[in-house]
């Protein structure tokens, strides 16, 4: 299995969330993502409660979703492409964080949520076989393989987790 730093090229908008893994295999950035959710700042979290830093900006809570819902969709697109499908729906991050409700449930229950389904998808790709992880599919901004977007899941939740960190500690 390759590292990321043998993964090129990198897709384009994506590689921002991809570089925020070490050079690691693309399990080994799962695994390192659900060992920061598990030891994440919960209780700064909650304390942040539902304060957003500006206008219109998503809560804690929302965020969590976020990650959860963005993690689903690109699982399925991996699948997809795993199986051979060559083009996926895009969708829509702000009517998704709209119609989730994430205020109404508690943090926890949200944390739970995203290790569960990130167990879910580290065992997803330990089924790929090299052929699978090369395996590539047009979907939002471009085109990009299984292996990349296992990176793009780990790196999108390290990316949103260094936005409450620098935006949102200081609300506390």
């Amino acid at each position: 299995m390759l590292t990321l730093s043998q993964l090129q090229p990198l897709p384009q908008y994506f590689d921002k969330y991809m570089l925020l893994n070490n050079d690691v295999t693309v399990l080994e950035a799962l695994q390192q993502s659900i060992a920061a959710l598990q030891n994440a700042p919960i209780t700064t979290w909650q304390l942040i409660g539902s304060k957003v830093y500006a206008p219109n900006k998503w809560t804690v809570n929302d965020i969590l979703q976020h990650i959860i819902d963005t993690e689903r969709v690109f699982a399925y697109r991996a699948t997809a492409f795993a199986r051979g499908e060559k083009i996926v729906q895009p969708f829509d991050e702000n009517n998704y964080a709209v119609q989730a409700n994430a205020n109404n449930r508690t943090l926890q229950s949200l944390m739970d949520e995203a290790i569960c389904l990130r167990q879910s998808t580290i065992h997803l790709y330990q089924s790929f076989t090299p052929a699978m992880l090369s395996s590539t599919g047009i979907g939002f901004k471009g085109d990009y393989s299984v292996h990349a977007i296992g990176y793009i899941i780990a790196g999108h939740q390290l990316w949103h987790t260094q936005v409450i960190e620098n935006k949102y500690f200081s609300l506390v």
